[in-house]
């Protein structure tokens, strides 16, 4: 068996887009920093998103069978901060503007792209969980500076 910490060092190797995943529900809007978030199939659009299921806002995603991967564009790393941090829910909404697609959760409206989504199917691994998450609705901003995580930190990628 592969021990965490080798894993947690192999796992910095491998370059992630940079996500904020929210939802809403009867409690507001939550999000988190995810770095975990790949397409599963183009027939039907899907995506497969990965929650620790510590955080503290796991349950309200479990809850509202909705959310938006909204993928950061490079000027977008102090969001990823803001998300990724102990500030509260209403705090961390107070950076961005966000508008919303087809489910109401929160679309950053600046993002590089926005996937608005339902919530399929719900599996738990280990320590998270996985979200399949059919495609409702889709916002793309024309912009050429992606962020992405490797090794431990962030870095821009541009066209």
């Amino acid at each position: 068996m592969v021990e965490a910490t080798v894993f947690k060092n192999a796992m910095s190797s491998l370059t992630s887009a940079v996500n904020v995943v929210t939802t809403v529900g009867e409690s507001g809007y939550h999000g988190f920093t995810a770095s975990a978030v790949c397409s599963v199939t183009d027939t039907p659009p899907t995506l497969l998103v990965c929650m620790n299921k510590s955080s503290r806002s796991h349950a309200y995603f479990v809850e509202s069978k909705i959310l938006t991967v909204n993928v950061l564009a490079a000027q977008h790393e102090h969001l990823s901060n803001v998300f990724a941090s102990k500030m509260s829910s209403e705090e961390r909404f107070k950076h961005g503007t966000w508008t919303e697609l087809a489910t109401g959760a929160p679309v950053l409206e600046d993002a590089l792209v926005s996937f608005d989504c339902q919530i399929e199917q719900i599996q738990e691994v280990g320590t998270h969980t996985i979200f399949i998450c059919p495609i409702v609705a889709i916002q793309q901003n024309p912009q050429d500076h992606s962020l992405v995580y490797f090794n431990r930190a962030y870095h821009q990628v541009a066209v």
